[in-house]
């Protein structure tokens, strides 16, 4: 049985590229014992965790590799291959996918328990499955989530043009020396437009051939996979899943109204709340919160936004209809920002960032007009190189990681 995994760990290992390591690569604690690294589909996970053995273990004795889904992983069972492997002195076990295996919260509890002095990593997208299951484990594991390339990871990852990543404090109080930087011998403008279309799955170095159609199996798997099972939905629900998605990714940015999505949809508003959570938490919607305290606080978001830009370029696409160009916008200036920074629906401008900085996000010539004279407020503009004073060019929002 350790001889099969140990074969395929051997032959998936020789095929791991190590010219690129995800931004969160050196982030992680490796020196925890027990590690969770989660993120959508299609991030990059696997190749982690395959880069974290080769740098770290290169040997199979020391460390086993296998993926949950595995069909002899299936058969035998993580609890027993886990005791088979440290007993033949293993010093850890990295469990990718996990989320695909039966009951696996219970043996990995039991696996971190049974081995004290033993290192265990796991991965899983984040599932809904995954997410009960943090709960239940969260003192037992440290968590990581993996996003999408980020714009300036795409740089390096297709074009190989290195930079380093920028902070907000640093993006908003030299934005114009950084840019300089940034646009000395490289056309940026051309390669964000790029991005926003292409730029954030790692498997774009595959090609842009069929990138859209894998982000659409992407989602078809999501639902399918993940919500569909850990929802126990029928599949008439699941189409109901699919025309909010379907929706937000055809709105001109997407202010949620629940009673018209009840009746557009024809489901109670109750079912409404749950479908937009289990799309939010699968990673394919992202919700913006109005800024507010106590009894304000609000179960509905402000606003939907598709969870990056080209998942909202791979549903317009199959829909033959066009991403409307603020929507392009505001959903890359989410995505990029939500990462690190805590970001709410502004009334005045388009986002607050931080409970401090205003954003109006728009073209070339948008100007502070909806902002009038409030301080920290900032305009983050598509098309342009370089900007002056509290006008930001968009793409540099996409170095802050």
């Amino acid at each position: 049985m350790l001889d099969k995994l140990i074969n395929i760990q051997n032959s998936i290992i020789k095929s791991v590229p190590f010219n690129f390591k995800r931004y969160l690569y050196n982030q992680i604690d490796w020196n925890s014992r027990s590690i969770c690294i989660t993120g959508t589909r299609g991030t990059g996970k696997t190749t982690l965790l395959l880069q974290y053995f080769k740098e770290n273990y290169n040997d199979t004795e020391q460390c086993l590799y296998l993926s949950a889904d595995n069909i002899e992983v299936a058969a035998t069972g993580l609890y027993k291959i886990a005791t088979e492997y440290f007993k033949f002195g293993g010093k850890a076990i990295i469990i990718d996918e996990i989320h695909k295996y039966p009951d696996w919260q219970i043996e990995l509890k039991n696996i971190i328990d049974s081995f004290p002095d033993k290192k265990i990593i796991i991965s899983g997208s984040s599932s809904l499955d995954l997410k009960k299951g943090k709960a239940d484990l969260s003192r037992r594991l440290v968590y990581y989530d993996l996003k999408g390339l980020s714009f300036r990871e795409y740089l390096q990852l297709k074009e190989n043009i290195k930079y380093k990543p920028c902070s907000m404090n640093e993006i908003l109080s030299n934005h114009a020396e950084i840019s300089k930087e940034f646009t000395k011998n490289t056309p940026i403008l051309k390669y964000f437009n790029k991005y926003l279309r292409y730029g954030y799955y790692p498997f774009i170095i595959e090609g842009e051939g069929v990138y859209l159609q894998k982000i659409l199996n992407i989602i078809e798997k999501v639902f399918y996979e993940d919500i569909a099972v850990v929802g126990n939905l029928k599949r008439s629900n699941v189409q109901a899943l699919k025309k909010i998605l379907w929706i937000v990714a055809t709105a001109v940015p997407f202010s949620v109204n629940i009673d018209k999505l009840s009746r557009e949809i024809g489901i109670s508003k109750e079912y409404v709340y749950s479908y937009i959570s289990y799309l939010e938490d699968a990673g394919l919607l992202c919700g913006i919160f109005a800024q507010a305290k106590g009894f304000k606080l609000t179960r509905k978001p402000a606003k939907l936004f598709i969870e990056n830009t080209n998942i909202l370029e791979a549903i317009n696409s199959s829909l033959r209809t066009e991403s409307e160009k603020g929507t392009i916008r505001e959903t890359f200036f989410v995505n990029q920002v939500k990462a690190y920074h805590k970001l709410s629906y502004s009334e005045v401008g388009d986002f607050l960032v931080e409970g401090k900085y205003v954003f109006e996000i728009g073209g070339k010539h948008k100007d502070f007009e909806q902002l009038g004279s409030k301080s920290n407020s900032f305009v983050a503009s598509d098309g342009i190189e370089s900007g002056f004073k509290n006008k930001i060019p968009l793409y540099l929002f996409g170095f802050l990681y």
